[in-house]
C-alpha cells in the first residue's frame, strides 16, 4: 500500500512541475498571454503573420512611437482588425504594451477604440513579439481628414461644421468618461488627431493608450503623482506647458490637448505649422483674433453650406452665417479655455463635454 501511495505523490510532483514548466516556456506556434480580461479569443503569432501576410508593407497603415498597425483579415476573412506590432528593439515599447492593456483592460465606451485581444509570444526566429488587436475603423484618422497629403483619397470638404461638431463631442465625451468615470481616473496624455480614429459612420474613437496614466487616489484629478512613467507625456505641439516644467501629467493635460485639437479642427491649423515660430503658436494666433476676427481665421470648408441642408442655407443666407458666426465663437471659447496656459484656470473635462453638446444642439 505504502509504495502505491508514494508512487501516486511522485507523479503528482512531476505534473505540478510539467505545469510550471509550460507555463515558463510558452509555445511559439500557440502562445497567447491573456492580458487582458473578457477577451473574446485568444490568438498566436502565426494567425498574425497570416492575416497581414507576413506583415507586409502593402497592410501598413500607420506608425507610431513604439511600432506600427497593420491591417489584418481574419476568421477566414470575415473579420477586419487592426493589428499593433509593439518594436520591442525601442527600450520602453514593454511598458507600452503593458500599459495599454492596464488601460483598456475594464473600460467601456463608445468613443474608445475597441480592443479585442492581445498576443504576447515569440517569432519564428524565437525573439519576444507582443500586439494588440483592435476593432478595425475604416475612415482612418482624423489626422488624415484634416491635414490630407495629396497622395490620399479623401475629400477633406466633407468633413463640415456639422460632422466637426459630431467629432468635438465624441472625443470630449471619451475623456469625460476616461477622467470622471474610470476609477481610478485614467489620463490619455496622448491626445492629438492621429490618435482619434474614425468608424464607417465617422463616429470617433480616441485610441493608443502607450502612455496612459492611472492618477493616485485622492489626489482630485490635478497636478499630481501617476502610476507609470512611459517616455515623453505626449506629442509636441500638444503637450501641456506645466509638463515641461516637470510637473506629473494630470487631467488638466489632457483638456489643454482637447484645447488644442479643437482649435486646430476649426482653424483648420496645425499647432507644428511652419506659421508658428519666434513666439507665435495656435494659440496666440487664435487669442490676437478673438472675437471680432475670428470668421477671418476659421477654415474656410467651414463657411460652405451643409450638404443635408443646402437649399435652406440659400434661401436664409444671411441667418445661416450668423449661425455659423456664433458656433465659431463658442468653440473658441472653449479651445481657449482649455489650452489656457496655467493648468489651474482651465475648465474640466466634464464641463467642457457639457458645453460641447449645448453648442452642437445649438447649431443643429
Amino acid at each position: 500500500m505504502i509504495p502505491i501511495v508514494v508512487t501516486i505523490i511522485f507523479f503528482l510532483i512531476l505534473s505540478s512541475f510539467a505545469v510550471l514548466y509550460w507555463k515558463q516556456k510558452p509555445n511559439q506556434q500557440t502562445s497567447s498571454v491573456q492580458l487582458l480580461e473578457d477577451q473574446n479569443f485568444r490568438v498566436s503569432y502565426a494567425e498574425l503573420v497570416k492575416a497581414t501576410n507576413g506583415f507586409s508593407s502593402t497592410k501598413l497603415i500607420g506608425l507610431g512611437r513604439y511600432g506600427s498597425v497593420y491591417k489584418g483579415i481574419m476568421d477566414d476573412g470575415n473579420t477586419t482588425v487592426a493589428i499593433k506590432v509593439f518594436n520591442l528593439l525601442h527600450r520602453s515599447a514593454s511598458r507600452s504594451f503593458i500599459a495599454e492593456c492596464e488601460a483598456l483592460r475594464n473600460i467601456r465606451h463608445r468613443n474608445l477604440i475597441k480592443i479585442l485581444t492581445s498576443c504576447s509570444s515569440i517569432d519564428f526566429q524565437g525573439n519576444d513579439f507582443k500586439a494588440l488587436v483592435f476593432e478595425f475603423m475604416p475612415n482612418g484618422s482624423l489626422e488624415t481628414w484634416l491635414h490630407p497629403k495629396p497622395v490620399e483619397d479623401l475629400h477633406v470638404n466633407s468633413l463640415s461644421l456639422r460632422k466637426r461638431l459630431d467629432i468635438a463631442v465624441d472625443i470630449a465625451d471619451a475623456l469625460d468618461y476616461l477622467h470622471h468615470n474610470c476609477q481610478p481616473p485614467i489620463v490619455h496624455c496622448d491626445l492629438k488627431p492621429g490618435n482619434v480614429l474614425l468608424d464607417n459612420d465617422m463616429c470617433a474613437h480616441v485610441g493608443d493608450f502607450g502612455l496612459a496614466r492611472f492618477l493616485n487616489e485622492g489626489t482630485g484629478g490635478h497636478i499630481q503623482s501617476s502610476s507609470t512613467t512611459v517616455g515623453i507625456k505626449g506629442t509636441i505641439g500638444y503637450v501641456a506647458p506645466e509638463y515641461g516644467a516637470g510637473c506629473h501629467v494630470s487631467t488638466s493635460g489632457d483638456v489643454y490637448s482637447y484645447g488644442i485639437l479643437l482649435l486646430e479642427m476649426f482653424t483648420g491649423k496645425s499647432p507644428v505649422d511652419d506659421m508658428f515660430q519666434d513666439g507665435l503658436s495656435l494659440c496666440k494666433f487664435v487669442e490676437m483674433a478673438f472675437p471680432d476676427g475670428v470668421m477671418d481665421i476659421a477654415n474656410p470648408v467651414l463657411m460652405l453650406p451643409e450638404p443635408s441642408n443646402i437649399a435652406n442655407s440659400q434661401r436664409n443666407g444671411s441667418d445661416a452665417a450668423w449661425k455659423i458666426q456664433e458656433c465659431m465663437l463658442n468653440l473658441v471659447k472653449v479651445g481657449l479655455s482649455c489650452a489656457n496656459q496655467s493648468w489651474r484656470e482651465r475648465m474640466s473635462m466634464r464641463d467642457a463635454a457639457t458645453m460641447m453638446h449645448r453648442i452642437r444642439d445649438a447649431y443643429n
